[in-house]
């Protein structure tokens, strides 16, 4: 009888061709997957807490001068400061309100879909990556009963080491799709959140900016 290596890597060297493929896709897909979820991890770590040095400025008093130069922040001011250079006298401050949110409002849905960039990725991924590895499955199956056929022996010993051959294709769809489909669900929610607080930091910062207008024309020049 002989002897079947039954570990991660013996079924991966004995598997069909096909299958070998299919385990190949996978794997380099979950690998891009986890590398675009530390990328995007650290990335809105970072826009985060810009987002709450942001809120607490403007909600301090701050105009134009509370971003502090860098990251999504320092976007929405320079939209906001562009619109407030084009200042119509006959504007009504409900207009200029309006224009200047407008403006921010179109930055920030900028910033954030450049935030989105690659997070398709991980929704793809987390829904074909078990179909994917089910075709391995099949196609493993398939071939294992072929060759039960050649051999004319169907005993468990036979069987089994192709059957597993097969579900490991499974197995590592799954291993690719689950992680995938809860960070994308994780990010995606993180990225409302952000929206959200910008939002509504952006409307507090044109109305404040509104108020105090004569000052701060100053200092947006």
């Amino acid at each position: 009888m002989p002897n079947h290596d039954l570990s991660v890597v013996g079924l991966f060297l004995a598997a069909d061709p096909v299958v070998k493929g299919v385990m190949v896709l996978l794997l380099l897909a979950s690998v891009a997957c986890w590398a675009i979820v530390l990328e995007k991890t650290v990335v809105l770590a970072r826009a985060r807490a810009q987002a709450r040095r942001f809120e607490a400025a403007v909600a301090a008093g701050g105009g134009f001068e509370a971003a502090d130069g860098t990251g999504l922040p320092a976007a929405l001011v320079a939209a906001g400061r562009h619109e407030w250079h084009d200042h119509d006298v006959n504007e009504t401050r409900a207009e200029l309100r309006e224009r200047l949110e407008r403006a921010m409002r179109v930055a920030l849905l900028e910033e954030l879909r450049r935030l989105d960039a690659h997070l398709p990725v991980l929704a793809t991924v987390g829904s074909s990556a078990p179909f994917v590895g089910l075709f391995g499955t099949v196609w493993g199956i398939m071939h294992s009963f072929t060759s039960i056929a050649a051999s004319n022996d169907t005993s468990l010993a036979v069987v089994a080491p192709g059957i597993a051959e097969a579900l490991f294709a499974t197995a590592i769809g799954l291993v690719a799709a689950i992680p995938a489909v809860v960070a994308y669900n994780k990010l995606t929610s993180d990225l409302g959140r952000l929206s959200q607080r910008l939002s509504v930091a952006v409307g507090r910062l044109a109305g404040h900016v509104v108020r105090t207008g004569a000052r701060h024309l100053k200092a947006a020049e």
